[in-house]
């Protein structure tokens, strides 16, 4: 497991604009498997980050969401990218793939849907007609005039 892979998906993904943007104010390599920086955040002062790559729930980050607690915040994701850029290549190669895959299944999911619709009859597609209208109406949602 690695810093990157413990974050949750939205502390990845900030982490990963955040190295983008050049919120890394330093950082330099402390140990083995440590290293410390600074990572600016939205408040005025930087935030304080030490990231441990053998162990990472051993990292800290003073800011709000870590600070005290056993988690990986978007700075140490960050910090982790800016110390290590070909795990950021990565990721965002990781990103746009799956990101491909999406628009693949969203493609697939319509076609199938396209064919669906195609094979009802016409009193078959009124009353599915019927019956998703009628569902948005129960929403709230009045898509009809």
């Amino acid at each position: 497991m690695s810093i990157r892979t413990l974050a949750s998906g939205a502390s990845a993904w900030r982490g990963y604009e955040y190295y983008e943007g050049k919120k890394v104010l330093f950082f330099s390599q402390t140990g083995e498997d440590e290293y410390t920086g600074q990572v600016a955040g939205s408040g005025s002062a930087p935030y304080q980050v030490k990231i441990n790559t053998a162990h990472p729930r051993q990292s800290k980050c003073n800011c709000p969401h870590a600070d005290g607690r056993r988690v990986i915040c978007k700075h140490m994701v960050a910090l982790f990218f800016a110390a290590f850029p070909k795990e950021a290549e990565q990721y965002m190669e990781e990103v746009e793939e799956y990101e491909r895959e999406e628009e693949q299944r969203m493609e697939n999911h319509y076609e199938a849907l396209r064919s669906y619709v195609k094979s009802l009859s016409k009193k078959e597609l009124q009353e599915q007609l019927f019956e998703a209208l009628a569902e948005l109406d129960e929403r709230g949602r009045r898509y009809y005039r």
